[in-house]
Parts: structure tokens; C-alpha cells; sequence
């Protein structure tokens, strides 16, 4: 368990952790257009936290292979009726965003943790900075549009690896509370790119950072299994999600937060984590 101060609140941190993902969008891969009515998604964050997700991950913006950007004002539309409703010191508020404006709008509304999915920017992590808030790196090769056309890495670990060694020097001055290192499963990768980035996470346990991993319904286990369908994917989540912590991963992003809480407690008791 780790004490934080994030964005003036005070939470302990119960690790591994569980962190809900939330879609404010019409075309996220796995559940848009569920959640767009904000009182549906204040409903479904509280019910994410009954069944033991510590924090919730909000997005506004698609970032599913092949998605297209959506403006500031759009993505500003979709969060911040949902992130108003939110009480800000009952469980950890994190926001999925590339955008400073959207990322500024959030911290002043409550947001505790920056979820950076395009690489560390700059103005994202001075803001997160000046809001003392938590901050998750993530690692991606291209953009969503195109970052799933021809991955390529010469060793995709050690590439990887360097990437968020470089990251740490070029932000030695900031003073953030905590952040975590996402590797990006699904984001610039073919299947055994990810492959070998999960059975080779614990090569990135670090001193100054923690490890965030998301490969929750994502299509390499449909490649692996063959689940078409986002919703036929639970075993393989479950099963990357108890091997990542196993490894070291303090934060699993998750869908299904009932299943992989109920995973990880019987994991505990059994003695493979």
C-alpha cells in the first residue's frame, strides 16, 4: 500500500491495482455509445468501485486503431458533464487525454492522474506539475490512425526499455507524485510484439517509476484465441492481467472490474501472486 497526495486529495493505494476503464465516446472499440448519457456513466463509475476498481479511467476520445481525433471542444463535451458529477475524494479520478486543453479542464475539475497515450508531451506533464497530480506515460509507435499498418522494432523490450529510460532524464526536474510506465500493448505493435512485452514486463521494474499494463479485450487475443467479438476476451485479459502483476505491474487497466478483482483475490489466496 502506497500514501499519495494527488491534485490536493490524500488516497492510499492498495497495489495490485485496479483501474475501470470508462468511454465517453460513440466508437471506443470495445463499449462506445454505452456511456454517453452522464448519469448512466456516474452510475457505472460508483458500480466500478463496488466491485473493486481503485481507480476510474475516463476518455473522451477514441484511441482505437485506425480511430480518427476528435476536437478539444468535443472531447471537453463528453468528459466534463461526467467529471463534475464526481466526488473527488471517495476513489481515484484519472483522465485519458492528449490534449492540454482537455487535461487543463480536468485537473481543475478534480482529475488526480493524466493518462498520456501519445508518448509523454510536454505540456501534459507541466500541467500534471503544477496540479501535483499522478501521471501515466505510455509508450505508442505512430498515431492511432496509422500506429497498426507495419510495426516494426528491431527488439521491441530493449527499444521500449531505452524509450522510458530517455523519458525519465527528460523530466528529472518535475516534482509528480507518481508515475507509471504503460508499454503500450495494442498501440504500434504486432501480436508478438505484445507477446514479449508482457512475458518480459518485470525487465521493467524501475525505482522511479511504476508499471501500468492495458491489454484488456484488446485484439491480439482474439489473434491468440480467436474472440472476434471484445466481449468473448475475458480469459485472455484475466490471464495477461494475473501474469503482469505477477511481474511486478502495479495497475491493471481493465473493462471487466468484477471478474479481474475476483481473479486476482483467489490468485492471492492460492499463493500465485
Amino acid at each position: 500500500m502506497a500514501k499519495y497526495n494527488f491534485n490536493g486529495c490524500t488516497f492510499e493505494l492498495k497495489y495490485p491495482a485496479v483501474m475501470g476503464i470508462l468511454n465517453l465516446t460513440p466508437d471506443s472499440f470495445s463499449d462506445g455509445g454505452k456511456f454517453l448519457n452522464s448519469e448512466i456513466a456516474v452510475k457505472e463509475a460508483f458500480k466500478m468501485v463496488d466491485h473493486g476498481a481503485q481507480i476510474i479511467d475516463f476518455g473522451g476520445e477514441s484511441t482505437r486503431p485506425g480511430s480518427e481525433p476528435v476536437s478539444e471542444e468535443e472531447e471537453l463535451s463528453r468528459i466534463l458533464p461526467v467529471i463534475e458529477k464526481m466526488p473527488k475524494d471517495q476513489f481515484i479520478l484519472s483522465l485519458d487525454t492528449t490534449k492540454p486543453a482537455v487535461a487543463k479542464a480536468g485537473l481543475e475539475n478534480g482529475i488526480h492522474i493524466i493518462n498520456d497515450v501519445s508518448g509523454g508531451n510536454k505540456e501534459l506533464l507541466d500541467l500534471a506539475d503544477k496540479h501535483n497530480a499522478g501521471f501515466i506515460l505510455m509508450h505508442v509507435q505512430g498515431t492511432p490512425k496509422i500506429m497498426q499498418d507495419a510495426p516494426k522494432y528491431e527488439n521491441v523490450v530493449e527499444e521500449i526499455h531505452l524509450f522510458f529510460e530517455q523519458k525519465m532524464k527528460e523530466i528529472s526536474n518535475l516534482k509528480l507524485p507518481r508515475i507509471w510506465m504503460d508499454p503500450g500493448i495494442g498501440f504500434g505493435k504486432s501480436l508478438e510484439h505484445n507477446l514479449e512485452l508482457i512475458r518480459n514486463l518485470s525487465s521493467f521494474k524501475n525505482d522511479e517509476w511504476g508499471i501500468l499494463l492495458g491489454s484488456s479485450r484488446k485484439s491480439w487475443i482474439d489473434q491468440l484465441c480467436h474472440a472476434p467479438k471484445p466481449s468473448e476476451r475475458l480469459g485472455g485479459s484475466i490471464a495477461s492481467a494475473l501474469s503482469s502483476i505477477s511481474q511486478g505491474a502495479e495497475i491493471i487497466r481493465v473493462h471487466d472490474v468484477r471478474e479481474t478483482s475476483q481473479a486476482i483475490s483467489v490468485a492471492k489466496e492460492l499463493a500465485l501472486l
